[in-house]
């Protein structure tokens, strides 16, 4: 070790930080405000609205961050007043807008703006972003009004919609508690919603300007508009709560639930020959099994197939073949070849799944698919070439596009998906939210996929493995927080620790057959490799060094075949728990969701009880060393406390419950 890490970097791989958000009261009515947006909008303890936002969003769909001045901010007990100058850069103009935010007891608020664009602006999206949230509201009755002033009773989607749920909208209206009901009005444009739950968003979204007009479009050079939400309550309001803002959560084990999935590794062609120069590091991950990628648009075959056979006889992971054919109308004339070479080369995977090159990019509802082979007609060419071997289907982009073109689940011996945090925001807390939203997704492909179908959940990670919704993934040579970028610089941080434990933790609850995440080394590695882009700290080291979440993917292989045993939470959003029983012993695994210390505690904790915790003060060591979280730890106190993204492994001897 030449040098210590900063907090941020052992937090989240980057120097760059977020600003705090900043809480803003009006009696009953708070909410927090973060760089001109406006998050958690409660009356009391209920959550409203989960926020409101002016965007702009690039003709790729990346999201402009807007850089703020003339910033006032005025709060009284019984009122506050928010305006700014907010300024948006894209890659093809800039524009400018007012915003003017006030709030007052009686539970009203509004957010105007009026904006400008400064150049020619192309965009996919610019205005209003109205989020409502998905735990309390999933399925609940929903009062629309429609612009043509037609008001109907409906309900917000419980099985997640692959289209708009609701459009022409000007008002949604939805009771918070018995007899109180919130009134979100929109103006300026038309809005329609859509069910943000399809890309892992914790939410309905309702936006402005419907997706059944051209994008991207163009705004002209200094035409003004203005976009207004108000917000307005209905009944008796409950007062505001002096709740602790930070109270105890209490953990508990209960009885068998289920079997803990397989945790398995996605490998990238190109990423296959620098997993093999580190084989000591990537037998200790030893993953069950592994999604080992064939890119046919990019001429891959022999050689990547020869290295993943190197892999699976070095770790003794099981191989599934995931094959993206150029999507002709001959896919057994693609196959063959792969199958032919995969028989010369004594490589026996588990499973194939093939996946035509347009199903990689997104096609809206209603328009019409690209010519290419259909469903039936791959998965019978897949069968053909790779006889009496499992074969899966579904999408190898996000649960979106599964949902949108939902392939017969007879056909499949199992059906797959995968996920990216943040394909609409990037921050922090919009991230880490989409745990939130993976219960739903998985019981939605269960609905139209069939229950009896198994599921397997992956390649999941931090960044985008490709974005099917642009021409490519976003740069980011900041090292910075970015939509849909491969260099997710939190995948090299404690944050992604607590994200893997958080998103393991779902999928083993909903009763996931496999999942696998990230890669070996590389953008969505657990491994440290020097790459093309930086990586803070990591980059000065000298020797073998590991990222935090390498621990996590250890510790959790070694729970296969484990019996998983149910844990109730106090602090469900907060704290990400899993535990298992194998071989007579519990292991119990918690994440801290957020960037706040909490305090856990085991209820009828053994005595005997020992805990191995990974947390910001352990970051170096952990780095060096891959048998960081190997041993049996120390003596769990009464009480837990969990920094920033620390993850703990308490282990109880005996087959008990705690």
């Amino acid at each position: 070790m030449t040098s210590t890490a900063s907090l941020a970097v052992r937090l989240c791989g980057t120097e760059q930080l977020e600003e705090p958000l900043r809480t803003l009261r009006a009696g009953s009515l708070s909410l927090a405000f973060d760089n001109g947006a406006l998050r958690y909008i409660r009356i009391g303890t209920i959550e409203v609205l989960r926020g409101i936002s002016f965007l702009v969003r690039d003709e790729n769909w990346g999201t402009c961050t807007a850089v703020l001045d003339d910033l006032r901010i005025d709060e009284r007990p019984d009122a506050f007043a928010i305006e700014y100058r907010g300024t948006c850069a894209a890659t093809s103009g800039r524009l400018v807008y007012r915003a003017r935010i006030s709030g007052s007891s009686d539970g009203a608020l509004s957010f105007v703006a009026e904006a400008e664009p400064e150049t020619d602006l192309l965009t996919n999206r610019t205005g209003f972003v109205v989020l409502h949230p998905i735990a309390a509201l999933a399925g609940k009755p929903v009062r629309v009004l429609h612009q043509h002033g037609l008001e109907r009773l409906s309900l917000f989607p419980d099985v997640i919609d692959p289209e708009c749920p609701f459009t022409d909208v000007r008002a949604l209206s939805h009771e918070i508690a018995p007899g109180i009901w919130a009134t979100c009005t929109m103006d300026g444009d038309a809005f329609e919603m859509e069910d943000q739950r399809n890309w892992s968003d914790a939410s309905y979204k309702t936006y402005v300007r419907p997706l059944r007009r051209p994008w991207p479009y163009r705004l002209p050079k200094g035409e003004k508009f203005t976009q207004a939400v108000r917000l307005h309550v209905s009944g008796t309001l409950c007062r505001g709560t002096s709740e602790n803002p930070n109270p105890p959560i209490n953990v508990t084990i209960g009885g068998p639930a289920g079997r803990v999935p397989r945790i398995g590794v996605g490998v990238a062609a190109g990423e296959a020959r620098h997993a093999l120069e580190t084989s000591d590091l990537i037998r200790q991950l030893a993953p069950q099994w592994m999604v080992c990628q064939v890119d046919l648009r990019l001429g891959q075959g022999h050689d990547e197939l020869e290295r993943y056979a190197a892999l699976t006889r070095l770790i003794g992971a099981s191989v599934v073949l995931e094959i993206i054919t150029r999507g002709t109308l001959d896919p057994f004339g693609e196959l063959k070849p792969v199958a032919d070479a995969v028989r010369r080369l004594g490589l026996a995977p588990e499973a194939v799944c093939v996946f035509p090159a347009q199903d990689m990019k997104s096609v809206q509802p209603g328009a019409t698919w690209p010519a290419m082979p259909s469903f039936h007609e791959n998965y019978s060419a897949a069968r053909r070439a790779f006889p009496g071997v499992t074969l899966g289907g579904g999408m190898a982009a996000y649960f979106t596009e599964l949902n949108r073109k939902r392939p017969p689940g007879e056909a499949l011996d199992y059906a797959t998906f995968t996920t990216c945090p943040s394909v609409h925001a990037a921050d922090d807390v919009s991230v880490m939210e989409t745990l939130e939203a993976i219960p739903h997704l998985i019981r939605s492909a269960r609905a139209f996929m069939g229950e009896r179908l198994p599921l397997r959940v992956g390649p999941i990670q931090l960044g985008c493995r490709e974005n099917p919704y642009g021409a490519s993934t976003a740069q980011n040579e900041a090292n910075g927080r970015v939509c849909l970028t491969r260099i997710d610089p939190r995948q090299r941080g404690l944050f992604n620790a607590a994200w893997i434990i958080g998103y393991f933790a779902a999928c083993a609850r909903e009763g996931i057959e496999a999942v696998a995440f990230g890669d070996f080394t590389g953008p969505f590695g657990f491994v440290y490799r020097r790459g093309n882009f930086a990586q803070p700290w990591f980059d000065q080291q000298d020797g073998p060094m590991v990222y935090p979440a390498f621990h996590i993917m250890a510790g959790l292989s070694k729970l296969g075949g484990a019996s998983l045993l149910s844990v109730g939470t106090s602090g469900i959003d907060s704290i990400a728990a899993i535990a298992a029983e194998k071989d007579g012993s519990t292991t119990l695994w918690l994440s801290n969701l957020t960037a706040k210390r909490q305090s856990v505690r085991l209820s009828g904790m053994p005595v005997g009880a020992r805990i191995c915790l990974l947390s910001a003060d352990h970051f170096e060591r952990a780095a060096a060393d891959p048998n960081f979280m190997g041993g049996f730890g120390r003596q769990l106190d009464e009480q837990l406390i969990l920094d920033a993204y620390a993850v703990a492994r308490v282990d109880l001897h005996g087959s008990c419950s705690i």
